[in-house]
């Protein structure tokens, strides 16, 4: 009997649910060894890097990277199968972690080595194999894993995640303290892209049997297509609105890495206390959504963390000497956590099961202000101090209320 490549048979999704299970067991493992809150920017300052040069990088890893969707997003739609090209962001983002690890073990500080140069190519080419793959992933694990699935699939990945996340931060740390810099951070980087590399196994035994039909003529259809879709659900202008005011929130924390560097001295031992502090924050608040997941509603946590984002640079600014650091990091945690399960349920709100993949490129192209801001930040800091950044900041988030609003989220 000749098999049906339109229908997903409960054999093959079973097997895709352990491959994807594999990849995010491990991925959890490397995040810490690669965080791009604590690690990377900490990493880029030891380097000579200033606020001009964190907010690059903040723009490069998180709001470039979305953005760049827009490039990836028409090409990406109009394939049938994206597991290759699923393959090809995941294999460069590997190549560049091997890439930051060997520039940095074999640096002498005191040579002519463009450092700072090399750093950052190697986070472009990291960054942009994320945005590929995302898309390619997005798509491949809606149409691999069967309907009825899904739930288990999610509820087995976050307490995969929560469980190995608080074990490798401890591993992180350790690292971070057993050399000197740069030959720790080369280290973090080799395990980093060994867990990665192991993660990737998961993916090449993936098995994507359903085709997608999704077709898009290119760039000027793809922003034609936005536009109709934005006059048929005035729902997404304002998402669109939410992630470019609340999404600025998840690019704080390197600068609080600068500015803990720059005013109090900060070394690679308080770089590790406070990505386990972020690390804290964030799996015990998604261990609470996740255990009250069907109590928990989307407003909830869209308006709970616009109070958030604004106390972590209130928590900087408090009178009497030096900060705690440690609060802001747990707060910035939370921050992160909840504006990633937050972002994606509303977008599954929103969009439908035939252009939610459509959408998630949407989200990427519209992520205007998180990809401008972390540049704009580094020169607010370098011209008029953290002060100013503080403020523009806190206004920007400020205005993520009304789109909240707007949004009228029911679950």
């Amino acid at each position: 009997m000749k098999k049906n490549f339109n229908t997903l048979e409960p054999g093959i999704s079973q097997h895709n649910f352990i491959a994807f299970l594999w990849h995010a067991g491990f991925l959890a493992f490397a995040q810490n060894f690669m965080d791009i809150d604590t690690v990377i920017p900490a990493m880029l300052i030891e380097a000579g890097g200033n606020s001009v040069h964190v907010g690059i990088m903040s723009a490069i890893l998180l709001g470039g990277s979305s953005f760049t969707q827009i490039i990836f997003a028409p090409y990406l739609s109009n394939q049938s199968h994206k597991k290759k090209f699923l393959l090809l962001g995941i294999n460069s983002r590997i190549l560049s972690l091997l890439g930051l690890g060997l520039i940095l073990y074999f640096w002498k500080s005191n040579g002519s080595f463009p450092i700072l140069w090399m750093i950052f190519l190697f986070i472009t080419l990291f960054a942009l194999g994320g945005a590929f793959a995302n898309i390619s992933y997005t798509d491949i694990i809606g149409k691999s894993i069967r309907t009825e699935a899904r739930k288990s699939f999610f509820s087995a990945k976050q307490i995969i995640n929560g469980t190995i996340v608080l074990l490798s931060v401890l591993a992180a740390r350790q690292v971070l303290v057993s050399r000197p810099y740069p030959v720790n951070y080369a280290f973090m980087f080799f395990i980093g892209f060994a867990a990665l590399f192991i993660a990737s196994l998961g993916f090449w035994s993936i098995k994507e049997t359903v085709p997608s039909r999704t077709r898009i003529a290119g760039i000027r259809h793809f922003m034609e297509v936005m536009k109709q879709e934005l006059k048929a659900n005035p729902r997404l202008k304002y998402f669109l609105g939410f992630i470019n005011t609340q999404g600025i929130a998840i690019s704080f924390l390197p600068f609080v890495i600068l500015y803990a560097k720059e005013f109090y001295g900060t070394e690679s031992s308080d770089t590790g206390f406070f990505l386990i502090s972020k690390v804290l924050g964030s799996v015990a608040v998604s261990m609470l959504v996740f255990g009250f997941r069907k109590r928990v509603r989307y407003r909830y946590l869209l308006y709970s963390n616009v109070v958030l984002a604004l106390v972590m640079p209130l928590l900087i600014m408090l009178p009497g000497g030096r900060p705690s650091f440690f609060p802001v990091f747990i707060v910035g945690g939370v921050v992160y956590a909840m504006y990633s399960i937050a972002m994606n349920g509303v977008l599954l709100e929103v969009s439908g099961n035939d252009n939610r993949a459509l959408y998630a490129g949407f989200a990427g192209a519209g992520n205007i202000i998180p990809a401008l801001f972390p540049i704009a930040g580094g020169w607010i800091i370098h011209s008029f101090g953290f002060h100013a950044f503080f403020g523009l900041f806190m206004g920007i988030v400020l205005l993520s209320l009304f789109f909240v609003f707007k949004i009228h989220c029911k679950k």
